[in-house]
């Protein structure tokens, strides 16, 4: 891997060797909670789009992901402090509990983080498979941020099965300002999305997403697959700058920040 922005690196690596988790982890440090702003937290997304700009082939990300991105994948989970994922894309993408990395247990330990971050379910209606391990066996409670027009008996059935139903709207949905005040008031102040492109795409419209950690892939898929981002429209488009920029085997790691 190299580094082509800021500053761009002579050779892939000054040794030879990939990059390790500790590099990675620096070229993704979360901005110190001064830059936070008036919400109390730092919402980055992360996703993966092909050159045609697909953010899923048949429905998942993984077709179109490969290697390095699933070791910045990785390190971007061992940063955060919570993952928040759409309940289709968690349905979709099979999702388990996060779970706790060796390589990243001090750090994490001395940032005051539990040894994993938790999975937050955004859904409305908790129509949910409880027995699933994200659910029976997490590391770290999961999390359910829903509406306070939400289905009691569902509600309960959620906090029985030993999640954490957070309310983030007065009515059936999420708001996103609201989910992001919430998770910083239970102390999850460095959030991580990983979509799906609808999930992300109410975030972008809210104003709330900080930082966009999108990797380029050097495929093409054509047909009518989602972007990274879908759901509503914003009425001006929102301008980020660019943060970083990495290179390995022709996929594309950019970091873009608010502007």
């Amino acid at each position: 891997m190299r580094r082509l922005f800021p500053v761009p690196d002579p050779t892939p690596h000054p040794d030879g060797k990939e990059w390790s988790l500790a590099e990675l982890a620096a070229a993704y440090a979360y901005p110190a909670p001064a830059e936070y702003g008036e919400r109390g937290a730092w919402l980055r997304a992360n996703m993966v789009s092909t050159l045609d700009g697909a953010a899923q082939h048949d429905g998942r990300s993984q077709p179109i992901s490969g290697a390095s991105d699933m070791r910045i994948f990785g390190t971007l989970r061992a940063l955060a402090d919570v993952v928040i994922a759409g309940a289709e894309t968690v349905r979709r993408e099979g999702y388990r509990p996060a779970r706790a990395r060796p390589e990243f247990a001090e750090a994490r330990q001395a940032a005051g983080q539990a040894p994993a971050p938790a999975i937050a379910v955004v859904s409305a209606s908790l129509d949910l498979d409880l027995d699933l391990p994200l659910f029976t066996s997490p590391l770290v409670p999961t999390l359910i941020l829903t509406g306070a027009a939400a289905d009691p008996a569902r509600v309960a059935a959620a906090e029985r099965a030993g999640a954490r139903v957070v309310t983030a709207g007065d009515g059936e949905g999420v708001d996103p300002d609201r989910a992001v005040r919430a998770l910083a008031a239970l102390g999850h102040t460095r959030l991580l999305t990983e979509g799906g492109p609808r999930l992300l795409g109410h975030f972008v419209a809210a104003g709330v997403l900080d930082e966009l950690c999108l990797t380029v892939s050097p495929t093409l898929t054509a047909g009518d697959a989602q972007r990274i981002a879908g759901g509503p429209g914003v009425e001006m488009p929102h301008r980020l700058a660019l943060a970083s920029l990495l290179e390995e085997e022709g996929f594309l790691f950019s970091r873009y920040r608010r502007a």
